[in-house]
């Protein structure tokens, strides 16, 4: 059983000298932070995080991982930056097959339509209507796929819960 968390980085200020070197609010470190508690309640602890290179989401990826208490680097990726859904499932496909979970940190619209993609239907209902309505910042699901990284295909995997971070306002 493979998991894969798909994850929308935090909110993140509204300008920089460039789009890529944009960094989050105070607002999105929490709201990144109680995502990452949130995981770690559930007992997610993943093998890797593929990650956007871009400044915020790596930010992100750390204030995740601080949350939850993991001590586990990002493999920061320029591809995801600017991949769309198809080609961020095929950097997902690259995956490892040793590693058991997955955390891909990335930018919209590209992580809610993979999510959207991958998902079979099979899975929690009520999760699956809420990533539906919409991929906020912060926002994630969690899939299970039966299967190698390398099958990861459109419709094979299960929702199996979806999560928005919301840490207390800053």
């Amino acid at each position: 059983m493979k998991t894969i968390v798909v994850m929308r980085h935090a909110s993140a200020e509204q300008s920089a000298p460039t789009d890529f070197e944009r960094r989050l609010t105070d607002r999105g470190l929490a709201d990144a932070e109680e995502a990452g508690r949130w995981l770690a309640a559930r007992g997610l602890a993943p093998d890797a995080a593929l990650v956007s290179a871009a400044a915020r989401t790596l930010q992100t990826w750390e204030s995740v991982a601080e949350g939850a208490g993991w001590d586990l680097e990002a493999q920061p990726d320029e591809a995801l930056y600017d991949a769309g859904p198809e080609s961020a499932l095929d950097l997902v496909r690259l995956t490892p097959e040793e590693v058991g979970t997955l955390v891909v940190v990335g930018h919209n619209p590209t992580v809610g339509h993979l999510a959207q993609l991958l998902d079979d239907g099979q899975g929690d209902e009520d999760a699956g209507n809420e990533m539906a309505l919409g991929f906020p910042t912060a926002a994630l699901t969690v899939l299970e796929h039966d299967g190698r990284w390398a099958d990861l295909e459109e419709a094979s995997a299960r929702v199996v819960a979806f999560h928005v971070g919301r840490g207390p306002e800053a």
